[in-house]
């Protein structure tokens, strides 16, 4: 019989993080449970002097932690609903738009993206005390948020953090903990995260992301000199940097990569004596060690221009081997100065052999971008800037490129992407260097307030105003470079949060006729058939911007994803006749596994499902459900 897919079923919700725990458990560790349930004095027996067992120890805590964990751990009910009219090359784009409240979405992401991002940025609200923080209902986090968006009768409302409350720090570490933990499943092991913040969380943030990605996984807390010239107004101090911290998900897997020297670095290398071989800098010919330390490397060479023995100094040693500094010679790079009289020699070092640049961690405006041109980014697509404190597209570029993200299946992630800067910053890169990722960018639509000039000019929301900007940059592009534009993709499809598409059951005392009634067709009465096939590839954990065939048979619509490794017909008459046009679906395709999934209702009888169940095992299709 085809199983039908129930609301208890895992795939009706989010990844259950904590049964994906426990079964590592399980495998690493089989003896600790009895019963289904772990044994915890047999686990500390196990461990042995692994667990620590004082009542004082280095712990970082705060109210309301116990929770932000918990909610990290729950599954999602919710879906994400396709928007094809709001999208770009909706058919063949590869870029996600996704509308929602970041934490719900991230859940939903568990099963499709997980270990598939190759880089998160992030631009969390750094708790200034004027700006937003997402109110986290932990009881019914996705309700929470159809209210706060005014999808819901209850509207509630946006409220910033003020610094006067008793829980200043506590109410935004519970607002990160969730997301960093949730984000840290969908990065790749050689993945990265960057996460922009001011000095107002920096401490507690480095604090909690020690927790999450480990301390061992610390890479680098850069440093933005953001400003040109200096707030003279401020009160004690200019704030003229903020910080963009980096945690690798394994330290040893991902290295930044280096950067293409610049005109200026390679002024650097001249050619003082006609070298045949081109410009050259020159480095020291000693290190900083005594001689007792490195005896080895203490020895006399000869000044070739005045047959004189030449010494390091008494604090130094030479920074090569005896076999080594003979191969200099030969090779002729050694450089004794203008005069050829210099006590110490220095080593060519000839530009044509020169590395790329390794990334500082000091970002200087000049070379990544400013508040100031992160305003004139803006202002080349909108009459007006709508934002205070977006980032500027270089410093993103930068980012990106240090990521090593340029394959074509790599995924770059932004889940607080406000004006949408990462989009068009991988937009750029596309242009520039032929890069192939893709991105996935996530936004609350917040709404704005009446009287703002956004408002003004007819947005509603930050999310419409961030999916218009890469819609226009997408525009100008294909005007400025119209034959480029041809092989980039500039599109991305929209996917909305939403509650499921499946009625749950909830009988109203009341009316139970009519709750009986409306349980018979358990799709809900609002939504489309898109809708219901994207909340199926949500669910199986498939890519949702995997290419999608629909074909027509028995006039029913069946469709085939990612080249028929899943099959859905959701057509209203299910026939043995479609079921044997989807055998031959398969056999045209021949995927590895092939899985199908029909709409519940669409047999008319139990007869015709046991029916087709049978047609489709036939032909080695063995998982059938409905929905």
């Amino acid at each position: 019989m085809i199983e039908k897919i129930e609301n208890n079923d895992p795939l009706s919700q989010s990844d259950n993080i904590v049964d994906q725990n426990i079964d590592q458990l399980k495998q690493l560790f089989p003896e600790v449970f009895k019963e289904g349930k772990i044994d915890w004095q047999e686990l500390q027996a196990t461990l042995g002097e692994h667990i620590d067992e004082e009542n004082e120890r280095f712990n970082f805590t705060w109210n309301g932690k116990s929770n932000a964990r918990k909610e990290a751990q729950k599954p999602s009910t919710g879906t994400l609903r396709p928007c094809p009219e709001e999208s770009v090359d909706w058919d063949s784009t590869e870029n996600l738009y996704i509308e929602g409240d970041n934490l719900e979405v991230l859940k939903l992401l568990q099963k499709s993206y997980h270990q598939k991002v190759k880089m998160i940025y992030i631009d969390p609200p750094y708790n200034t005390g004027k700006d937003f923080v997402y109110k986290d209902n932990y009881k019914d986090n996705l309700n929470n948020y159809l209210e706060l968006t005014g999808q819901k009768d209850e509207q509630g409302k946006l409220s910033t953090n003020s610094d006067a409350s008793g829980r200043y720090h506590s109410n935004w570490l519970n607002m990160m903990y969730p997301r960093l933990k949730l984000a840290r499943n969908l990065l790749q092991d050689d993945g990265v995260i960057f996460i922009s913040i001011d000095d107002n969380e920096v401490d507690n943030l480095r604090k909690l992301c020690n927790e999450i990605f480990g301390e061992e996984n610390f890479v680098a807390e850069l440093v933005w000199k953001k400003r040109v010239s200096p707030a003279n107004d401020s009160q004690w101090f200019s704030s003229d940097h903020e910080y963009i911290i980096v945690y690798a998900k394994n330290k040893n897997k991902w290295y930044p990569v280096r950067l293409e020297r610049t005109a200026k670095q390679n002024s650097y290398y001249k050619n003082s004596d006609n070298d045949p071989r081109g410009a050259w800098n020159s480095a020291a010919y000693t290190c900083n060690k005594s001689k007792d330390e490195r005896p080895n490397l203490y020895y006399p060479i000869i000044n070739p221009n005045t047959n004189e023995e030449v010494w390091p100094k008494e604090t130094a040693v030479w920074a090569y081997s005896r076999e080594t500094h003979k191969k200099h010679v030969e090779e002729n790079i050694l450089y004794w100065g203008a005069d050829g009289n210099s006590k110490s020699p220095r080593k060519k070092q000839f530009l044509t052999e020169a590395k790329r640049v390794v990334s500082r961690s000091f970002l200087e405006h000049s070379d990544v971008g400013s508040t100031q041109s992160a305003t004139l980014d803006f202002l080349k697509l909108f009459e007006h800037n709508y934002f205070t404190y977006t980032k500027p597209v270089d410093l993103l570029k930068r980012l990106i490129k240090i990521s090593g993200n340029k394959d074509d299946n790599n995924v770059i992630l932004d889940f607080f992407s406000g004006s949408g800067t990462l989009a068009l910053s991988l937009m750029e890169l596309k242009e520039e260097n032929n890069n192939k990722s893709k991105y996935v960018c996530i936004q609350l639509p917040e709404i704005l307030d009446d009287k703002s000039q956004a408002s003004k000019d007819g947005y509603r929301t930050i999310a419409e105003i961030g999916k218009e900007r890469i819609r226009r940059a997408g525009k100008k592009l294909i005007e400025e470079n119209p034959e480029k534009a041809k092989n980039i993709d500039l599109g991305f499809k929209v996917l909305k949060l939403d509650s499921s598409n499946i009625k749950t059951w909830s009988p109203n005392t009341d009316n139970l006729e009519q709750e009986l009634f409306d349980a018979v067709e358990n799709i809900k009465s609002d939504r489309t058939e898109n809708d219901l096939l994207f909340e199926i590839l949500l669910k199986y954990g498939l890519d949702l911007t995997a290419p999608i065939t629909e074909h027509t048979i028995e006039n029913a619509k069946v469709y085939s994803v990612g080249l028929g490794t899943l099959i859905i017909c959701l057509s209203d008459k299910i026939t043995v006749a479609v079921a044997d046009g989807i055998t031959k679906l398969k056999e045209e395709l021949q995927p590895e596994t092939c899985r199908v999934v029909f709409k519940d209702n669409g047999f008319s009888d139990s007869a015709k499902k046991t029916n087709v169940m049978q047609k489709l095992k036939q032909h080695q299709i063995e998982e059938v459900r409905s929905i």
